[in-house]
């Protein structure tokens, strides 16, 4: 397969102690999405979770990243929270609403996060599978989904999802079940068990062993470092990078 685009990156970028360990220490606060785009190749979005974002933020956003990069999107909580997500349809489409087309290019996957306590209910799952859209504006969308109950470790929600061309994040994560599933035309990691006392967040073996993981995928990848020792996501991210032969500098 050619063209395949394997982007790593870091959840968010404004983190107070990234100042001096990531940012430089005379970096204006407003040339942090900027710097961090210059370095890395994807970052995933939280803000969006919580709550909609202006009109002018997604379009300075793309503005600040780079040819090639791309944002990950957290889905709306107000989505992912419903009782049934087959309720969910006027929520996606508010979400959907609020500007994510002026990324253009610079969009990457809807990243929806599913609660802890929430059970995998196949005909549930698959009504929310059919609510979300192929396009938008014109431009091609990706979804990826983490469920982060037991519950969900069942062929038939992993059917669904290739159904759906939906893929499952890869989660390197102590409380939530991990699924390495291929379910779609790309592949999603988020690792989140750094240690403050590693400089590069994880030790050079586990790297080695995701830089492996991602170039047998065979496929375009979006891999976020992502809460554990926070601190060190950007060297990790670096690290990463630089073992899959992606490094920007």
């Amino acid at each position: 397969m050619t063209n395949i685009n394997t982007r790593i990156g870091i959840g968010g970028w404004t983190f107070e102690p990234w100042r001096g360990t990531f940012y430089p220490d005379d970096l204006p606060q407003k040339g942090e999405l900027g710097f961090a785009a210059s370095k890395l190749t994807a970052i995933e979005i939280n803000a969006t979770f919580y709550g909609r974002q202006s009109s002018k933020s997604w379009e300075n956003w793309a503005k600040a990243a780079p040819d090639g990069f791309q944002f990950s999107v957290k889905g709306s909580r107000y989505v992912v929270t419903r009782p049934k997500l087959a309720d969910s349809g006027e929520g996606i489409g508010n979400f959907l609403a609020q500007g994510l087309s002026a990324l253009n290019d610079r969009l990457g996957p809807i990243l929806w996060m599913l609660a802890a306590r929430r059970k995998f209910d196949r005909e549930d799952i698959a009504a929310f599978f059919k609510l979300l859209p192929e396009k938008l504006d014109g431009l091609a969308l990706r979804h990826v989904i983490e469920p982060r109950h037991e519950s969900f470790r069942d062929e038939a929600f992993l059917d669904l999802c290739r159904d759906h061309d939906v893929a499952v994040v890869f989660g390197d994560d102590d409380e939530f079940p991990l699924l390495d599933a291929d379910t779609a035309n790309f592949r999603y990691a988020r690792l989140q068990r750094m240690s403050e006392d590693v400089p590069t967040g994880y030790h050079s073996n586990s790297l080695d062993h995701f830089a492996d993981m991602i170039s047998g995928w065979k496929k375009d990848s979006y891999t976020f470092m992502i809460n554990g020792a926070k601190v060190r996501a950007p060297a990790a991210a670096l690290a990463l990078q630089q073992r899959l032969g992606i490094a920007k500098d």
